[in-house]
C-alpha cells in the first residue's frame, strides 16, 4: 500500500498546530511536511515555509516530498480579515486555487479544506440552521470560505478531485493563541481566568454562537478524511455541531471552579459579525454519512480547558 504523504498549509496556527501532531501520530512524523509563511519553532518532521499565493512553491515542495494528500489551512481569519478586505480575499482565494490546481495536476488522493459558520448570514435560520440554506455571509472571510465550498465542489464534479470539508463552530484550545476569530472571547477568557486577571469581553453577554473543543474538531477531520468516498453526499462543507452557549453561560461554567472571575461587556465591532451568524447548526449529514458524535459538551470542555492551561502557564492547581 503507498505511504501516505501529507503537506499541510497555515501549519502554525490554531487548527493546523495540533491536526499536524495528530496526523504526525498516525501516519510518522517523517510523512507529515508543515508549511506556513514564516518560520515555526520546534516542528518535529519535515517544515518548508510556504506562501500559498506562490503555486510554483507550492508544486515544488509537494513534488519534493512526494505528497498525496494536501490540508490547506492557511487563511485570514474574520475579525482580522476585515481590517484587510482585499488581503484577505487575496490569500484565502489564490491560495485555495492554487492547491486545488497542484491536487489535480498532480493527481493527489485527497484534498482538505476548512470551512466556517462565518458562511452563514442574516437571512439564514439561526437555530437548527440546515445543511443547505440561505448563504449571504457578512464578512470577506465568509464570502472566502463559502466561495472556496463552491469551489471545491467544482474540482470534485469536473476533476473527480476527492476534496472533503468541514464547516466548523468556534474553536476552542489551550494549546495555541487566538488567531483573530469572532469566536476567540471563548479562548482569551480562560487565560485571565487561570492567571486571575479580570476580562473584558469584546461580545454581549447573551450572544449565542456554536462552538467545539479542539478534540473534538481534531477527530471530526480525521473521521471525515478516512470516511468512504462513496459515503459522502456533500462535496460543499458538512455542518458540524457541538454546543452551543453565550458568555453568560461559559462563565457561569467557568466560576464552578473560580468563583470570583470578573467580566465586564465592552462589544466592539466583533459584534456585528456575531450577530450575523447563527446559533446552532444541524448536522444530521455528518452524523449519518460519517457517524459524527462530538464527546464533550460545556462542563466538559471547562474542566478540561483549565487543568491543561494551569499546566501550560505553570499555575498550581487549587
Amino acid at each position: 500500500m503507498p505511504t501516505t504523504k501529507i503537506l499541510i498549509t497555515g501549519g502554525g496556527g490554531q487548527l493546523g498546530t495540533e491536526l499536524g501532531h495528530a496526523l504526525a501520530k498516525k501516519y510518522g512524523k517523517e510523512n507529515v511536511v508543515t508549511t506556513d509563511i514564516r518560520e515555526i519553532p520546534g516542528v518535529k518532521g519535515p517544515f518548508e515555509v510556504l506562501d500559498v499565493t506562490d503555486k510554483d512553491r507550492i508544486r515544488a515542495v509537494a513534488e519534493a516530498y512526494a505528497v498525496t494528500q494536501i490540508y490547506h489551512l492557511a487563511a485570514i481569519l474574520s475579525a482580522a480579515g476585515e481590517a484587510k478586505p482585499e488581503l484577505t480575499w487575496k490569500v484565502n482565494m489564490d491560495g485555495w486555487l492554487n492547491v486545488l490546481e497542484v491536487a489535480r495536476e498532480l493527481q493527489l488522493d485527497k484534498v482538505y479544506y476548512p470551512s466556517s459558520i462565518a458562511i452563514f448570514g442574516p437571512d439564514t435560520p439561526k437555530v437548527d440552521t440546515p445543511q443547505y440554506a440561505a448563504f449571504t455571509p457578512s464578512t470577506v472571510y465568509g464570502m472566502s470560505k463559502r466561495a472556496g465550498e463552491m469551489w471545491a465542489k467544482y474540482y470534485y464534479d469536473r476533476y473527480g478531485l476527492d476534496v472533503r470539508s468541514l464547516r466548523y463552530p468556534g474553536i476552542i484550545s489551550y494549546k495555541t493563541p487566538p488567531g483573530g476569530g469572532t469566536t476567540d472571547y471563548a479562548v482569551d477568557i480562560f487565560y485571565k481566568v487561570v492567571q486571575e486577571q479580570p476580562y473584558e469581553c469584546f461580545l454581549r453577554d447573551d450572544t449565542r454562537l456554536p462552538m467545539m473543543y479542539m478534540p473534538d474538531a481534531i477527530r471530526a477531520t480525521l473521521e471525515l478524511m478516512d470516511a468512504p468516498a462513496d459515503s459522502l453526499t456533500v462535496r460543499t462543507g458538512y455542518n458540524l455541531s457541538a454546543m452551543d452557549f453565550t458568555p453568560t453561560e461559559l462563565v457561569t461554567a467557568i466560576r464552578k471552579h473560580y468563583a470570583r472571575q470578573e467580566v465586564r461587556y465592552v462589544p466592539d465591532f466583533r459584534q456585528q459579525i456575531a450577530d450575523s451568524w447563527v446559533q446552532r447548526v444541524d448536522d444530521g449529514h455528518a452524523r449519518h454519512d460519517w457517524g459524527w458524535q462530538p464527546e464533550y459538551d460545556l462542563d466538559a470542555m471547562v474542566a478540561d480547558m483549565l487543568l491543561h492551561l494551569r499546566e501550560r502557564l505553570g499555575v498550581a492547581v487549587e
